[in-house]
């Protein structure tokens, strides 16, 4: 079959390696496609195939494209396919329904139900149930714990949101812990970060407090013992890991997470995340086995299988057509520059 992966954003490589590596191992003819201007090319490997233009992705004509976006061009061939770009579902818009995909790849239990109910009152597209491919390599390759003895990672983390990020209202406590207790501090900003709350963090920069540059986040979530933060999606993937997290304002707080509205709370919060005692750890447990159950890194595999599942069954009898939205559409194509009717 042909597939295309469509991107705009760096964060999505690795959302869809996981998914790349499996299509070419089982045969398939691969294209990758680049919107706008913000995707660092460099990240692209020797066996990739990028189709640079719009008109040649029409073209090669895909059976399925897949998108961790919120949007897709219904003006190219094949099934839509959501694989999400994290567990961003506090934040407006995560449930919003575009009319855009065909197929839901859900992460888990609690976002299987969410879109379930989506359906019943959009019932143009079917959800399956496949794990995160993103996860696929945090669950494949695993870290060592921390020796008892050995000094602490707290790795922070934050969204980039203006309105949830809590970068400005915690550096001074954690540049301040970081030279009073002995504890390593790495700081991993989103890409969309504001550039001046990134500069200021650098510039305070010694031996246990680090800003750290490499793309992936995921040897970062294996090698802390805790997770500072406040409603980012890397939230959900280090709880999966078991381990805790104290956020500072959390949009909707719940029971697992160690949440706080001051700053000066921030010390004493961190201590509890690192003692973590049975009630805290069982609630980890819990919330896990909702949000995303699957630890066999194979939730590509489980992707690849509904979409070629929903393509030799498509369009399933229960399923209404999807609605044209030429509004939406007459924008994206705008945006790419693409006016021909085919």
């Amino acid at each position: 079959m042909k597939f295309l992966l469509y991107l705009s954003q760096n964060y999505s490589f690795e959302i869809m390696r996981p998914l790349s590596n499996l299509m070419l191992e089982q045969g398939h003819d691969v294209r990758w496609f680049v919107e706008g201007s913000e995707v660092n090319k460099s990240h692209f490997q020797s066996e990739d195939v990028v189709l640079p233009t719009i008109s040649e992705v029409i073209i090669f004509k895909p059976d399925a494209c897949f998108l961790p976006g919120n949007v897709a061009p219904s003006f190219i061939p094949g099934l839509k396919v959501q694989l999400f770009h994290g567990f961003e579902w506090k934040k407006k818009g995560h449930f919003k329904i575009r009319e855009c995909f065909d197929l839901y790849c859900t992460q888990g239990p609690f976002f299987t139900k969410k879109f379930n109910e989506l359906r019943n009152v959009h019932p143009h597209f079917t959800v399956k149930e496949t794990g995160w491919t993103k996860l696929d390599e945090l669950f494949k390759t695993h870290s060592s714990k921390r020796e008892k003895d050995s000094v602490p990672t707290i790795l922070y983390a934050p969204t980039f949101s203006p309105s949830f990020s809590s970068a400005d209202a915690l550096f001074l406590q954690m540049s301040e812990l970081s030279k009073k207790r002995a504890w390593k501090w790495k700081v991993k900003f989103h890409p969309k970060m504001n550039k001046n709350s990134i500069n200021t963090f650098k510039q305070a920069q010694h031996e246990h407090f680090e800003v750290v540059e490499a793309p992936s986040i995921i040897p970062l979530l294996q090698q802390a013992d805790v997770m500072v933060s406040d409603t980012s999606s890397a939230i959900t993937e280090f709880l999966l890991l078991g381990k805790p997290v104290v956020t500072f304002n959390n949009a909707q707080p719940e029971p697992v997470l160690i949440n706080i509205d001051n700053a000066n709370k921030l010390e004493n919060a961190v201590e509890k995340a690192l003692e973590m005692d049975e009630m805290l750890a069982n609630s980890i447990k819990s919330y896990g086995q909702n949000m995303h159950p699957y630890t066999d890194g194979l939730s590509a595999k489980r992707v690849l299988e509904a979409t070629i599942d929903e393509i030799n069954n498509y369009p399933r009898k229960e399923n209404v057509a999807k609605p044209k939205n030429w509004f939406r559409n007459l924008k994206l194509r705008k945006r790419l520059g693409y006016w021909a009717l085919k």
